[in-house]
């Protein structure tokens, strides 16, 4: 007689929520927007969905004269302006609890060792039993420093049943070299296991989604190559400039910003071979497989394209250039459009390239994979009946609208054969009743529960910036970006990349 397991008592039943243990986390930028409006009120929400520990807390550092309530009432704040959750009264009150605050800077000795005193009181108040993650949501070129003062005063340290994790968001570099440097810095005083690289798109649903597509489906694996796919395009557009972060953007640029993490994941996503397990160790193996084979074309200026937006009209009302955007030097070569060109050189996906695209101030914000597929090979109908008709596509709308869209032929209804293009869409709002979480929910709590399959590691990051590092050299030789105007869909020069290779970009 065969003995059934108690899914309820299961622990690798992944219908059960998973809820962290005992644990802290230290928030170094508190000041920052991505603290305010992504990282603060994740944490909540995670508490509202009940997943964290209820003595859980929430230390924030920063160079500011605040007392823990005046901490407390920032992230109160944040959270009534941006948590995906409702907002209730019973749950602030148990976080804010553990809700402390350290001032200082990061050559602050002082400051660090009354960060460690903070954390030993909560251990002892809150029970969080010396568990603690450390999230750097600063610019990169503080990680050393932050990582150097972790490590002198003893807050890195992994003792007997307790850990000590560090985040880190993107980028991860400006090179190769300066990855590798960073990642050095960060291997001399926590283990690899213990390095969780931040990259949000990993985390949202429709980017899991494209693994549950692909493996869980018997109807895609048969035609998921190149006898049957023609190109691959994956693109992320914002209809927004670069708003009040010319600090940061300006010298970074759209391939850095967001081809050499994002793009290159999804990427690897849709190109990778299949798992043996979507455990961390088996999903990174094959990525590091696909991405190892990853080329780029002999010729780059054909291959790719780059641009810099100028003044035009975006949602009906006008809007300045990138040289005009406050903040931005008037001799700027920065690229706020970048598209390029890769192949990958294995029996799946040879001779079938992939564009990837990303850009401000595009016609509308979209992000999104298209498996473009190649034309039937025999059409038994006249030239006028499948005018109308184009290629077969599988889009995954990454956002804002998520979900999949299979393009296909059908039949106008009408005594004529005439075949036109239709979609047949899925939609996560309209298929599940429960609201998909925020990406940085997933995140933080794999963070916290030490699980890493969505988390970039240095090997991926850097076969990432073997990929790019050509590219921006051989832009750097070129000088000045080509203009695009606001509101479109970037140079002149992408179209006539796509347009050498007999194709076009989607419009999303």
């Amino acid at each position: 007689m065969t003995t059934r397991r108690n899914p309820l008592r299961d622990p690798q039943d992944r219908r059960l929520p998973r809820i962290a243990g005992p644990c802290g986390m230290v928030l170094f930028g508190v000041t920052g927007d991505l603290s305010r409006k992504k990282v603060m009120p994740a944490v909540y929400d995670l508490a509202n969905r009940g997943l964290l520990p209820p003595g859980f807390s929430l230390v924030g550092f920063a160079r500011r004269d605040w007392a823990d309530q005046d901490f407390a009432q920032i992230v109160h704040d944040s959270v009534r302006e941006h948590a995906r959750t409702e907002f209730r009264e019973e749950v602030w009150r148990q976080l804010a609890e553990g809700v402390r605050f350290v001032p200082g800077d990061f050559a602050d000795d002082v400051a660090f060792s009354t960060l460690r005193r903070t954390i030993e009181e909560l251990d002892a108040a809150r029970g969080t039993e010396g568990n603690h993650a450390f999230y750097l949501s600063i610019p990169p070129r503080f990680f050393g420093d932050v990582i150097e003062q972790l490590q002198e005063h003893g807050l890195a340290e992994n003792r007997e049943g307790t850990w000590r994790r560090v985040v880190v968001e993107k980028p991860f570099g400006h090179d190769l070299a300066s990855a590798r440097e960073l990642n050095d810095i960060l291997g001399r005083v926590f283990p690899s296991g213990s390095v969780f690289r931040i990259d949000h798109y990993l985390g949202k649903e429709t980017v899991q989604n494209i693994l549950a597509m692909r493996f869980a489906n018997t109807m895609f694996e048969p035609i998921w190559n190149s006898n049957y796919v023609d190109h691959v395009q994956i693109t992320m557009a914002e209809d927004i400039g670069i708003g009040g972060r010319a600090g940061y953007y300006d010298g970074i640029g759209a391939a850095r910003d967001v081809i050499q993490n994002h793009l290159i994941q999804l990427m690897a996503l849709i190109a990778m071979e299949e798992p043996t397990s979507f455990d961390a160790e088996s999903l990174r193996q094959e990525k590091i497989k696909v991405l190892s084979s990853v080329t780029l074309p002999n010729r780059l200026d054909l291959s790719t394209a780059r641009g810099q937006y100028v003044g035009g009209w975006a949602g009906g009302v006008p809007v300045p250039g990138y040289l005009e955007e406050e903040g931005i030097p008037a001799d700027s070569t920065t690229e706020t459009f970048a598209a390029v060109r890769l192949n990958v050189e294995n029996r799946r996906w040879a001779g079938v390239p992939f564009y990837l695209r990303t850009g401000k101030r595009l016609g509308r914000r979209v992000t999104e994979v298209a498996v473009v597929f190649k034309r039937a090979p025999h059409l038994p109908f006249s030239a006028h009946s499948t005018e109308e008709l184009t290629q077969n596509a599988l889009v995954v709308r990454v956002q804002p609208d998520e979900g999949l869209t299979v393009r296909f032929g059908s039949k106008v209804p009408g005594t004529a054969m005439e075949i036109r293009d239709v979609n047949m869409d899925f939609a996560y709002g309209g298929t599940f009743t429960e609201a998909s979480p925020e990406a940085y929910e997933r995140l933080i709590l794999d963070v916290l529960l030490g699980d890493p399959p969505l988390f970039p590691r240095h090997e991926e990051v850097e076969l990432s910036w073997r990929i790019l590092d050509p590219v921006l050299a051989h832009w750097a030789r070129k000088g000045r970006p080509d203009e695009y105007a606001s509101g479109t869909w970037g140079p002149a020069s992408a179209t006539a990349m796509m347009a050498r290779d007999g194709r076009v970009w989607r419009r999303p």
